[in-house]
């Protein structure tokens, strides 16, 4: 996951700017945030822990100045929650300082520490790329476009160096990333609700393989290395990652999530009398289901939205109560036949506390539709699904995990009815989560804390 920003603008309040694209692009990311930004080649960076808003206050902006500005919200999938693996991170050497901020999750992320050696200041896979990039004395266009070629895996970058921007995406195209302007600046973004919210408009989507450049001579783009011959824009941005208001491969994403329920609704009918969503990301698909059936559509789950990863722990007697820090039902689904839609289900625990919590409201039947197939097998491309062992649907019939979240009935939506809801040829989406079909060759070592310093005897 993560969201990543950037932007070149000379005259504004390029630190501001970015503040806000992140803020659109909080929902990718809400463990830490940072902003670094380009004045004269001279770069400063604040960053931390927790949200865009609790990091970041108008005494922080202003001291932010400069012409040239990227910046990260951080969903750790290598290295811990740590300060020193917020983004972006800044790399010295003697060449250049690079500040760099990565969405993805590298393959071969051990073989290019051994390779570039030297002191690394995070425990994350991101800093390899920007230490590439900083000990590579070739002109920082040629060195960036040389890093692109030496990682495996998914990488979406945005970066700074000697007073420029620079942004590219792994040739395979794993994780977003949208070029727009803002009059005749380049804004580069994880997803076009962020150019939305800041002014500007979309140039085009940054295909696999290109790399762009942003300084005072203008702004290049070059295809640094081939389209993979299988693209592979991961499938989960599309039922669950991304806004509803995004567009990816020219696709809403909105509009996608509702046909995905339309179609959920033709392959996995049900009577009942209300059809409700887990909130926010089943409600597309909710609404979809709705439509196609005729069943009427409640809100039916209160979703409290100030609740998000916090540092404060509730006492044991609330954490027992689980899922009602987040959600409580409404009495109208009191002796109702409740269709229940989310995007996806994994570990399982969730959807079993919600289908008690419905069942403990009044429900008469608890029916659960799910907009994707099951999700079998673990994510190296950069999200932090469990592993094999803790996915529900891994070793279990669709039988016996309804039995397992305790729902009246249970069904999927298929791999072709997901996939035609995207509009999207199979050859152009990684779906290795659903299929346990890889792209890529998968790591040897995967751990999401293998490069975290051992703890002291």
């Amino acid at each position: 996951m993560c969201g990543v920003f950037g932007i070149r603008a000379p005259g504004r309040d390029v630190a501001r700017l970015t503040y806000f694209g992140l803020h659109a692009l909080q929902h990718r990311g809400q463990e830490s945030a940072g902003i670094a930004v380009s004045e004269h080649g001279r770069l400063t960076a604040l960053r931390d822990l927790g949200l865009v808003a609790q990091v970041f206050d108008e005494q922080k902006l202003s001291g932010l100045r400069g012409d040239v500005a990227i910046g990260h919200t951080r969903y750790s999938t290598t290295g811990s929650n740590a300060w020193a693996n917020a983004q972006p991170l800044l790399h010295h050497a003697r060449t250049r300082t690079v500040a760099l901020g990565h969405n993805g999750n590298l393959i071969n992320a051990d073989e290019l520490r051994a390779e570039i050696g030297g002191r690394f200041g995070s425990s994350s896979d991101s800093e390899v790329i920007a230490a590439a990039i900083a000990t590579d004395e070739r002109p920082l266009e040629d060195a960036v476009a040389a890093t692109m070629a030496r990682l495996e895996g998914a990488a979406t970058v945005v970066g700074l160096a000697e007073g420029r921007l620079f942004g590219f995406r792994d040739p395979h195209g794993f994780r977003p990333l949208v070029l727009g302007r803002l009059g005749d600046d380049p804004v580069l973004a994880s997803e076009t609700c962020a150019l939305d919210l800041v002014g500007a408009k979309l140039e085009h989507e940054v295909r696999p393989g290109e790399l762009v450049v942003a300084d005072a001579d203008g702004t290049r783009t070059v295809q640094a290395l081939p389209e993979a011959e299988r693209g592979s824009l991961c499938i989960f941005e599309l039922f669950y990652l991304a806004r509803p208001d995004t567009r990816l491969s020219g696709v809403e994403v909105h509009g996608a999530r509702v046909r995905m329920g339309e179609r959920l609704a033709a392959e996995a009918p049900v009577e009942a009398d209300l059809v409700l969503p887990i909130p926010d990301s089943g409600t597309p698909a909710a609404i979809g289901f709705s439509r196609a059936t005729g069943i009427a559509f409640s809100e039916g789950l209160i979703k409290n939205r100030y609740v998000h990863r916090t540092f404060i722990q509730p006492e044991q007697g609330m954490r027992e109560q689980g899922v009602r820090l987040k959600f409580n039902p409404l009495a109208e689904v009191a002796g109702k036949r409740l269709v229940v839609v989310d995007d996806s289900i994994v570990r399982g625990s969730t959807t079993r506390q919600i289908v008690q919590m419905l069942f403990d409201a009044g429900a008469a039947e608890v029916h659960v539709r799910v907009s994707s197939p099951p999700v079998v097998s673990p994510c190296f491309y950069g999200i932090d699904l469990a592993s094999e062992d803790e996915m529900i649907a891994a070793r279990n019939t669709v039988e016996e995990v309804r039995e397992a979240i305790g729902a009246t009935s249970l069904a999927y939506l298929s791999l072709d009815g997901l996939q035609g809801a995207t509009r999207r040829p199979e050859s152009a989406l990684c779906r290795a989560c659903l299929t346990r079909s890889y792209p890529t060759r998968t790591p040897i070592r995967s751990g999401k804390l293998r490069f975290e310093a051992p703890a002291p005897l």
